[in-house]
Parts: structure tokens; C-alpha cells; sequence
């Protein structure tokens, strides 16, 4: 059996924060150099709204977006992933507390889990 030291799982998580972070801004940053690529010279006229783009609004469309190497895909996806940083973090911290045995913390990962699901799904906070 593994045993964790709390230090340990402290650094982990740390970790993972740090590498979901970076991770995302630098898809950000991508989809920023491809959507300048493309859209550096027009101008915007700010007189119309043309509101979002329909291949962002949903994941199907994100993934082909970036599969086509629109910048807008590109940048909603790091995004999404910089908004999926925190959740992975609770995931992370629920296993560790499994591994400790600390099964009160455990619970109360979980329905936070449970909040943030909830929430993402009928979006209403919780």
C-alpha cells in the first residue's frame, strides 16, 4: 500500500495547478497566434454585434474548430481547460484522501464534485 505524506499531496496538487495552468494559457496563446494570423488586419466595426461563433458554443464544434485550426476554437478550448484546472484538483484531493483513509474529507470532496456538476449542468450555483 502507498503511503502520502501530507506534504506530499500538497506538492501534487501544487503541481497540478501549476501544469493545468500552463498548460491552458499556452492554448490560449496558440489559438491567439492563429486567430491573429488570420483576423490581424481586419477591422472591427462596432456597430453590428455578430455575438459568438456557432463552432464554439458547443464541444463538437470546439473540437472541429481546432481541427480546422480556427483561432476561436483554439482559444475557447484553453479556456475550457483553464476552468477544468480546479475540478481536476478536487478529483486529485478526493483520491488522496481515499489513499489516507480520511474518509470525512472524502465526502465532502465529493459533494463538492457533486456542487460543481450540478451547477455545470442546470447552471445554477449552488
Amino acid at each position: 500500500m502507498i503511503k502520502f505524506k501530507d506534504r506530499d499531496m500538497q506538492s501534487l496538487l501544487g503541481q497540478v495547478l501549476r501544469a493545468g495552468t500552463v498548460i491552458s494559457i499556452s492554448v490560449v496563446f496558440i489559438g491567439g497566434m492563429f486567430y491573429l494570423t488570420r483576423h490581424g488586419q481586419s477591422i472591427a466595426n462596432y456597430k453590428v454585434f455578430n455575438g459568438i461563433p456557432d463552432f464554439v458554443q458547443s464541444p463538437t464544434g470546439i473540437m472541429k474548430g481546432i481541427f480546422n485550426l480556427k483561432g476561436q476554437a483554439i482559444i475557447q478550448f484553453g479556456i475550457v481547460l483553464l476552468i477544468a484546472t480546479p475540478i481536476v484538483r478536487v478529483i486529485f484531493s478526493a483520491v488522496g484522501f481515499i489513499l489516507e483513509k480520511d474518509y470525512m474529507y472524502v465526502a465532502i470532496s465529493l459533494l463538492v464534485l457533486s456542487i460543481i456538476f450540478f451547477s455545470m449542468m442546470t447552471g445554477k450555483a449552488g
